[in-house]
């Protein structure tokens, strides 16, 4: 897929860069960064720069993963990282971090919408899940407010430091946001065996 750039009242979302290699290092010296995401520890410019020249391109170029860079305005600065990445031939997993100075301001949340939106209309996402270590109650709040379901508990759920983590899992369908799917969904009905 051919890299886009979606933008929201305040926001710019577009793929990295080669030019975001710092603003990516810098953010990821973040501890809490580092507790609930998975990124090398520790974090080192040479991630930066293969992550920004690399893996985004990469994943735009073979329709795997796409990752926004998240930016207060076209020049502004790095507020946050946001990927959508396929798990499954009808499963899109997001993921999202967002900088330490600019948490609390709703800046991710008004991302994650934009991003849901366009995944469900012009990617042909049909389900995403989001995903996040129990405890973790920046992003659930995050992706509550974006109007994901949160699922339950998936105990050792995810892999984090060398360990298997529990964490929490939701779903957003394009039915929750009264948009179109390119597969019918046919929920399960109330006491049926």
């Amino acid at each position: 897929m051919e890299p886009i750039t979606l933008t929201t009242d305040r926001l710019v979302l577009g793929p990295h860069t080669p030019e975001d290699a710092a603003e990516v290092y810098t953010a990821c010296q973040d501890p809490d960064i580092q507790r609930w995401i998975s990124v090398p520890v520790p974090y080192e410019p040479a991630h930066a720069r293969t992550y920004v020249t690399e893996t985004v391109p990469a994943g735009w170029r073979e329709d795997t993963e796409y990752n926004f860079a998240v930016r207060l305005g076209a020049d502004g600065p790095l507020v946050a990282t946001l990927a959508v990445h396929r798990t499954g031939s009808h499963t899109h997993e997001i993921g999202y971090w967002t900088v330490a100075g600019h948490r609390g301001r709703g800046y991710m949340a008004e991302a994650l919408r934009a991003a849901v939106r366009w995944a469900f209309t012009e990617a042909g996402v049909v389900r995403l899940v989001w995903r996040a270590g129990v405890g973790n109650d920046g992003s659930r709040a995050v992706a509550e407010r974006a109007g994901f379901l949160v699922e339950g508990v998936q105990r050792a759920g995810m892999e984090h430091g060398g360990a298997l983590l529990d964490c929490w899992v939701g779903s957003l369908l394009p039915s929750d946001l009264g948009l179109p799917s390119r597969l019918p969904y046919e929920p399960a009905v109330s006491g049926a065996a």
